[in-house]
């Protein structure tokens, strides 16, 4: 099974919709222009569709583009659609949970407390 490692410190999310008949040459410009990042970086790009059934994952490795896809053939990714601004930042885990069907805009873990003394 070929799986992005959740080690990964950082990934971009697009979170607007993308014509999925374009390919590595039409993501990376996308990359570029729209989410205003580096294409040749050592970093995760993730595009959805408009049905919300495929995604996209492009990258970068030392002499070459790489493009995963995945297609589901009855649910719907949980794409982030209240984030602000065009990109999303999530690292390995998340998206590893995004790719199982995890909300991940809404997995929020309790609030850090900090106390000075216990008296």
């Amino acid at each position: 099974m070929m799986r992005p490692s959740d080690a990964l410190p950082c990934v971009y999310l697009c979170r607007g919709i993308v014509d999925f008949r374009k390919g590595i040459n039409g993501l990376a410009v996308l990359v570029e222009t729209v989410l205003q990042q580096d294409p040749f970086s050592a970093q995760l790009f993730i595009f959805c569709n408009r049905n919300r059934d495929k995604v996209k994952i492009l990258y970068w490795e030392r002499n070459g583009f790489c493009l995963w896809q995945k297609r589901l053939e009855k649910a719907r990714f949980k794409w982030p659609r209240k984030a602000e601004g065009e990109v999303v930042t999530l690292t390995g885990q998340q998206l590893n949970w995004l790719l199982d069907g995890l909300d991940v805009m809404r997995m929020e873990p309790h609030e850090t407390l900090h106390y000075s003394s216990v008296l």
